[in-house]
């Protein structure tokens, strides 16, 4: 998968973080890239008694830092010998840190365990879903249980051209971005490739109630219609990225494709239990240039929804709302 050139790996030493960094540094490896291994610790605030700054808050601060570096490189040492790897601590909210670290290396993939799940038995905690709705890079979320090599990848697109044209040259840029992904990845690990659109017909249930009594005929070939309109789109895309991928590795991949009715937030995590996948990958938000802007809810309910590990994109020109400065 040779496509990355710096890469960040988040660690918290009492998890289980072994899968993600053995792929931080297979992908170094592979790549000939840079890695940055960070643990976090939470910034030390003024308590009762001690002045903000003063130098018991300060050297507690140092102490924090030292105890996590100490614990950092136990977990790193095995790898010197594949990989040129940097360890540093991040001071402060985790996310926040984590972003602009992003920002200040030009890191552009991050490599992380997923958070344990919340009280509200969310499969992501917050932290995560802060990373992403406003991390720049890619974002990978290797669970603890994945497997060393994926047998089963899912690339999720989405190629419904009923948008704002000002989104359009964004989405299809993501879905191709989303495929060449999947797709090289899947070639490097000798996995199945799956790719899912899921698609509706706006107003069938409308034009089926009692209301409208369009005849059944109508319906039946409107929505044949639309089905036959994003079978071509879908089709499209499969035949411009697998056409960049070449004849020979084309061939070997056969890439199947799942062209789904219903509804995405359902259909997506349902087809992912199905076939079995250990990594989807998939876009978080499809806008660009509008910092703040974070992805939407059907984004954010399949990811609730996933039992894999989960690739992360964004299009490219994503503004993230995350500054340097705070």
């Amino acid at each position: 998968m040779k496509r990355f050139k710096d890469i960040l790996c988040v660690l918290e030493p009492a998890k289980t973080c072994k899968p993600a960094l053995e792929r931080a540094v297979t992908l170094a490896e592979n790549n000939q890239a840079s890695l940055t291994v960070v643990g976090l610790v939470e910034r030390v605030t003024a308590g009762i008694g001690m002045p903000d700054g003063g130098p018991i808050s300060a050297r507690l601060q140092d102490a924090l830092v030292q105890a996590r570096e100490q614990e950092l490189e136990p977990l790193v040492a095995p790898y010197r010998k594949r990989a040129d790897i940097r360890t540093k601590v991040l001071k402060g909210v985790p996310f926040l840190e984590v972003v602009r670290e992003v920002l200040r290396g030009g890191h552009d993939l991050l490599v992380k365990t997923p958070e344990d799940p919340d009280w509200f038995d969310r499969v992501f905690g917050s932290n995560d879903m802060h990373l992403l709705r406003k991390c720049p890079c890619p974002v990978w979320l290797i669970k603890s249980s994945a497997p060393q090599t994926y047998r089963c990848v899912l690339a999720a697109v989405d190629v419904d051209e009923a948008y704002p044209p000002a989104e359009i040259g964004a989405r299809r840029v993501l879905n191709r971005h989303i495929l060449e992904m999947a797709s090289s990845l899947a070639l490097s690990e000798f996995a199945e490739l799956h790719v899912v659109h899921v698609w509706d017909a706006v107003g069938e249930s409308a034009m089926r109630g009692a209301f409208l009594r369009t005849p059944e005929e109508e319906v039946d070939a409107y929505v044949q219609q639309v089905r036959r309109h994003h079978e071509r789109a879908l089709k499209d895309l499969m035949q411009e990225v697998t056409g960049k991928l070449g004849k020979e590795a084309a061939g070997y991949l056969k890439p199947r494709t799942h062209l789904v009715k219903g509804w995405a937030r359902k259909e997506i995590p349902a087809l992912a239990r199905e076939i079995g996948a250990e990594l989807v990958v998939m876009g978080t938000v499809a806008r660009t240039g509008i910092p703040g802007f974070i992805m939407g809810n059907t984004a954010e309910t399949i990811l609730s929804q996933l039992d894999s590990s989960v690739l992360a994109i964004k299009p490219p020109g994503f503004a993230t709302p995350v500054t340097l400065e705070g």
